[in-house]
């Protein structure tokens, strides 16, 4: 992670956001599922384009895969970027299983306020 950069979890707005100097530069939006387990599950990744390059989206998908582990759950993710870095990174993010990632979509469909 770049130095300077702060990142802050805001579990009530489904929002985990890097900083710096207080301004937010990129955030993954997510929510939480609870069945058939417990997930998070990261439904966007956007960083502000003058910190683009810097690698602050992939510190957001590495805090995001670190948050589930302290916690105990997976993380489904539906977001393309995610997906793709946890590709990259096998050994930091387990992979779903299809069940977890079909209930993550089903809630998308029948709550599509939680994209």
């Amino acid at each position: 992670m770049s130095s300077g950069i702060e990142i802050r979890d805001d579990r009530a707005r489904g929002a985990l956001e890097a900083r710096v100097d207080g301004e937010v530069v990129g955030r993954i939006a997510y929510f939480t599922l609870n069945a058939p387990e417990s997930a998070l599950v990261p439904v966007h990744t956007e960083v502000v384009p003058a910190h683009e390059g810097e690698g602050i989206a992939g510190s957001l998908a590495r805090e995001l895969y670190a948050m589930a582990a302290r916690e105990g759950v997976a993380v489904a993710p539906l977001c393309p970027y995610v997906v793709k870095w946890a590709e990259r990174h096998p050994d930091e993010a387990p992979v779903p299983s299809g069940e977890l990632v079909a209930a993550a979509l089903d809630k998308v469909k029948s709550d599509p306020a939680a994209w």
